[in-house]
């Protein structure tokens, strides 16, 4: 469920009769800097965030230069709203600091609250939600404690977005609500109206469509008398995606509900036409479009959504182009039109790639998409692809559709982990797709990818590219997947078995004519959602396990590897670990062992227990010049980056701290060759984490990593490891061979031969 941010005149009504009373104490005649404030509005107005910023900006230079504190804090707020709406975060946050700061010096507390409100509103813009409940609720404290329904009132809505983030849907309510009552005390109808349309769509969360739609009937009603302005036309687009979510669920008012919708649609394009908002109009245009869509209305979508998206042009509004050009392409397609469909599919992909960051955390004046939208497109592109290259007769052009629909999932896989981590220089290191394409002889790579009616697996050999389809529902599959890996943990039963031979009859067995040993000795996966989270050494073919036939390792992406062999002569080692229990986590005595026999094999420095501190482990890694850095150490990696973490002696290193340290290597001639991590977990069904498993070492420059996907006996651990360092001392052997001998070493230890304790062991990235 998604929750609109508000815009600027809703933004500011609560807070801008604040600035105004300090305003006109400093001066009561008209300047350069008011006109350049009022031409800011109207370009604001207009949707012109490019413009509204310059002028603004020009106008807190000017009351800066003249001693107009007051005013000067006024300004740098609107252009911190600008600012968002380009997309650009970090200046937007700067301004409101400089605000802040400016303030907090003129020792008035409800305009220090305001800038509170502003920032805690800006962060939960960016998601950034520990940060924006930290600022909104001092500045709610603040609006408490002097009475001030203005900026109360939009405190609190934006408090209900947070708790609605958060999935605390009744606390949501609860604020939404007590918006309401302040913003009408305020008589701040445009906010009494967003508040209302959010409390909507929290009683539709909770299961309450009838009172959803009551609430959404007062919300329209509250906006009937507000005067034609860009933010009318916003809050009406606002109340008719509400009113279009509860069609499916008042299926018996589903006649007056879509006439409804397209009735406040068509209002919304009205008003923006009305003010010259082309911006704003292309939004109204294209939903009203994808509402004919949904009716199978496809002469009238059709129409209304060119319409949009030649406005988006005109205005140059890639954050709302892209969507448009992937909603025609989706109409395209259902009328039969393939390739249109595919070229408007790739216009609408080129287009979001550049502002793709700036589209998750621009201030929307709709639901606009984050992670969740942006992935379908991808996928229907592909889908698209590989439905033509089933229609395409000639070899090698069927094959480049292939290449093409590979390609569009490989798009999402990048963007995918630059989300997780919230960075957006997760790839700095991408070597091109050519180089992994171009194998060595005896390497497969599989491709999985899951629509969700089918299972589509693309295998790259020497030879070429091949395509298999298999009929399993995405939904069936991550079923027999999570059962798989809750079942494969257990070490005492053989629960898991019939699992793991079905998920080999999908995954594995409808490829076994290409992948005929002895020329294919090496699988590398590049997985899908679920399939990341499951060890897929311990698939079973009835008489044996994969591992048995190949070695194997995963990548989150093909351009996000870099496939090189092993540079031996420079392996020095680093390792680092705990051996005693802190914090409260247990003792782990086998990474003594590790660390001994590693020490016996390459020699290298180490950082055991007290030792191993945050400080240390940094300048170690600045001073030397190692190759590999191995940590046993528990562990932990989820669905936040931020709650992911590895433990040391003192603290605990996260995942950002662990970038900045290993990404020294990131830029220097000879990048860190292995991260092995010992002793981690990733969290049952947690796709989201096996995703952050695999792009840690990506993320801090390291070309692989060698990682657990759940914590294992210490023992086991500590004898695969071993094996693997001692394997991995030959020339001959890949990091992937290396794992496979180090693996059916446990296998055919009859103490060790459960799957638990050898299986979760991957190798991420280059596998050379």
């Amino acid at each position: 469920m998604r929750y609109r941010v508000l815009t600027i005149c809703v933004l500011l009504s609560a807070t801008v009769q604040l600035f105004t009373v300090t305003r006109s104490e400093s001066h009561q005649t008209s300047s350069p800097g008011d006109s350049l404030v009022q031409q800011g509005g109207q370009a604001f107005e207009r949707s012109d965030f490019g413009g509204a910023l310059a002028h603004w900006k020009q106008a807190a230079e000017f009351y800066k230069r003249t001693g107009n504190s007051p005013a000067q804090v006024e300004a740098l707020v609107f252009s911190s709203q600008a600012a968002m709406g380009l997309g650009q975060s970090k200046q937007a946050l700067q301004s409101l600091e400089l605000a802040l700061a400016l303030a907090q010096k003129s020792g008035e507390p409800l305009v220090e609250a305001s800038l509170l409100g502003h920032l805690g509103r800006t962060y939960l813009t960016l998601r950034q939600l520990p940060e924006a409940s930290d600022y909104l609720q001092q500045a709610a404290a603040t609006a408490r404690t002097h009475n001030a329904s203005p900026l109360l009132a939009a405190t609190l809505n934006d408090l209900g977005i947070l708790f609605a983030l958060k999935q605390q849907d009744k606390e949501a309510l609860d604020a939404f609500q007590e918006s309401v009552t302040h913003a009408h005390n305020a008589a701040l109808s445009l906010l009494a109206a967003t508040a209302r349309t959010n409390a909507a769509r929290t009683f539709l969360q909770l299961d309450q469509p009838a009172n959803s739609r009551f609430t959404l009937d007062a919300a329209l009603h509250q906006l009937k008398d507000v005067p034609p302005s860009r933010n009318k036309s916003h809050g009406l687009i606002g109340i008719a995606l509400a009113y279009q979510r509860l069609l499916s669920q008042l299926p018996q008012e589903r006649d007056p509900l879509l006439l409804r919708t397209a009735g406040v649609l068509q209002e919304a394009v009205t008003v923006a036409e009305e003010q010259g908002d082309k911006r704003t109009l292309s939004y109204a245009l294209g939903y009203l479009g994808h509402l004919y869509e949904t009716e199978f209305r496809m002469d009238e979508a059709l129409q209304l959504t060119r319409r949009a998206l030649f406005i988006a042009q005109s205005v140059d509004a890639p954050e709302s182009l892209y969507r448009w050009q992937w909603q025609l392409g989706r109409q395209l397609a259902a009328t039969g039109r393939l390739d249109e469909a595919i070229a408007s599919y790739r216009q609408a992909a080129t287009t979001l790639q550049p502002i793709r960051i700036e589209v998750m955390r621009a201030p929307s004046e709709s639901p606009l998409a984050g992670q969740e939208t942006m992935k379908p497109m991808y996928f229907e592109l592909a889908d698209l692809l590989l439905q033509r290259a089933s229609l395409t007769e000639d070899g090698n052009a069927a094959e480049r559709y292939l290449l093409a629909a590979r390609d569009a999932i490989e798009a999402y896989k990048t963007a995918e982990l630059r989300d997780y981590f919230k960075d957006d220089c997760v790839d700095a290191v991408r070597s091109s797709l050519t180089t992994l394409d171009r194998l060595s002889s005896d390497t497969a790579v599989i491709y999985p990818i899951m629509f969700s009616s089918r299972l589509e697996l693309l295998l790259s050999v020497p030879t070429g590219l091949t395509r298999v389809s298999v009929p399993v529902t995405a939904d069936r599959l991550t079923q027999e997947i999570r059962e798989f890996r809750r079942l494969v943990e257990k070490r005492t039963t053989r629960e898991y078995l019939p699992h793991a031979q079905q998920l080999y009859d999908w995954l594995v067995r409808p490829l076994e004519p290409h992948l005929s040993p002895p020329q294919i000795t090496t699988l590398v996966f590049v997985p899908d959602s679920a399939i990341r989270t499951i060890p897929l050494a311990a698939l079973h073919d009835g008489s044996s396990f994969l591992i048995n036939k190949f070695a194997l390792a995963m990548t989150p992406g093909l351009t996000l590897t870099d496939p090189r062999p092993l540079n031996r002569d420079k392996l020095r080692f680093l390792t680092a670990g705990l051996t005693k229990s802190v914090q409260g986590f247990p003792a782990l005595p086998y990474v003594a062992e590790e660390m001994a026999s590693i020490e016996h094999l390459y020699k290298g420095d180490q950082l055991i227990n007290d030792a191993f501190r945050t400080p240390r482990l940094e300048q170690e890694l600045r001073d030397g010049g190692y190759g590999v850095l191995h940590i046993g150490t528990h562990g932990k990696f989820s669905t936040d980056v931020n709650d992911s973490f590895l433990l040391t002696f003192d603290g605990k290193l996260t995942m950002q701290a662990l970038d900045q340290l290993v990404g020294l290597f990131r830029f220097r001639q000879e990048p860190l060759e292995l991260l092995t991590l010992s002793a981690c977990q990733t969290g049952v069904g947690d796709d989201r984490a096996a995703l952050g498993l695999a792009g840690v070492a990506l993320k801090a420059g390291a070309r692989s990593a060698l990682a657990t996907l759940w914590f294992i006996n210490d023992e086991a651990s500590a004898t695969l490891i071993s094996e693997f360092y001692r394997q991995l001392r030959n020339p001959a052997l890949s990091k992937a061979m290396a794992l496979q001998r180090a693996q059916l070493k446990l296998l055919h230890d009859r103490i060790y031969e459960h799957p638990a304790y050898w299986s979760p062991f991957l190798l991420l990235n280059n596998w050379l």
